[in-house]
């Protein structure tokens, strides 16, 4: 059964912007979204993807993701998503033997930047670069499902 072990921070400084190594364009929309999992489709550059994530507050999710065709998915983003789409650039940053994805959101979402790191362990050690602020992984408010129905712009706190 797959699943993703995945820690989400804020930052502290943007002083990561020198070190990314390659930048992702992705635009997301999900097609449900209930108390036990979501149901997204992306596309990130020239690919696509449909993809299940279970809700949980916990850093390890079950998570099955499937490659589909990239016109499917732009379909399915215009014609049967839920809510806005959520846009942002991926930036990959390499740190010891980890990879950052900071996501920088645009659109409904712009002002948030949020930096992931995914794990093999829950318990997995990591070298946590200057750049880092607090950690956010169990605030569902962070949580791209959650960003569709309630965008960081509409925040007050």
């Amino acid at each position: 059964m797959a699943y993703e072990i995945e820690r989400k921070f804020l930052l502290a400084s943007d002083s990561w912007r020198s070190a990314v190594y390659k930048t992702l364009h992705i635009k997301q929309a999900y097609l449900c979204n209930t108390d036990k999992a979501s149901l997204r489709v992306r596309t990130s550059n020239e690919k696509a993807y449909i993809s299940s994530k279970t809700m949980t507050r916990d850093i390890r999710r079950h998570e099955f993701e499937y490659p589909i065709p990239l016109h499917d998915a732009e379909f399915m983003i215009e014609f049967m998503c839920q809510g806005s789409a959520i846009i942002k650039s991926r930036h990959l940053v390499k740190v010891g033997r980890h990879v950052w994805e900071i996501d920088e959101f645009f659109g409904d979402n712009s002002g948030l930047i949020v930096a992931e790191i995914e794990l093999g362990h829950e318990t997995e050690d990591f070298l946590r670069p200057e750049w880092l602020g607090n950690e956010v992984s169990s605030d569902v408010r962070y949580f791209n499902m959650m960003l569709v129905n309630n965008p960081f712009n509409n925040w007050t706190t």
